[in-house]
């Protein structure tokens, strides 16, 4: 099977040469997701947990467009600008997704302008 493009409309968009996300096999990966609300493209937000909410919402919206649900993320990568801002981001993220959650690497990275987090997940569609 070919790759399938996966960009929903009225969801998020790039901010650069790549797709928001892509279907492969079966497997769905979604790009690094940033706080922009899609409706504005503006940051939603200067707190953590606002920021936080919404990458969890855009990639929420990829996954859906492309037959997946939160519950199917089998990895997730978190870049946040201040690790010590992990335990208030670590709480809104429980929120998104069910037991057993994914496995997950949180790095400390430099981000764009006043973004606090990025999250790239992959997701495993195959026993649909």
């Amino acid at each position: 099977m070919p790759k399938q493009l996966i960009a929903p409309e009225g969801g998020p968009r790039p901010g650069g040469a790549y797709s928001p996300g892509l279907r492969a096999g079966d497997y769905i990966f979604v790009a690094g997701q940033g706080p922009n609300d899609p409706a504005t493209g503006k940051l939603a937000g200067d707190t953590i947990e606002a920021q936080t909410r919404q990458v969890c919402e855009n990639i929420k919206t990829i996954l859906e467009a492309g037959g997946a649900s939160m519950a199917d993320v089998v990895k997730a990568t978190v870049h946040l600008r201040d690790l010590s801002l992990f335990s208030r981001y670590n709480a809104v993220y429980a929120e998104y997704f069910p037991e057993p959650r994914p496995v997950r690497t949180t790095v400390g990275s430099q981000l764009l302008g006043d973004m606090l987090i990025e999250i790239d997940v992959i997701a495993y569609v195959g026993d649909r």
